[in-house]
């Protein structure tokens, strides 16, 4: 289940820096995560100060 990045996201670039995909780039307002690369390790999870990056129910 690929990941996303709900409104909680400050744009502190941490989630991008830590993605060993690279499928993570800053958004209008916010960073957004690539679904369809996304392979779900959860490493934007763990990196993030204000817990943005969610497992996506889509």
């Amino acid at each position: 289940m690929a990941y996303k990045i709900t409104d909680k996201c400050i744009s502190c670039g941490a989630c991008a820096a830590e993605c060993p995909v690279g499928c993570i780039s800053q958004g209008e307002d916010k960073f957004e995560i690539d679904a369809s690369a996304c392979i779900s390790c959860g490493s934007c999870a763990g990196v993030c100060p204000v817990e943005a990056p969610v497992e996506s129910k889509d």
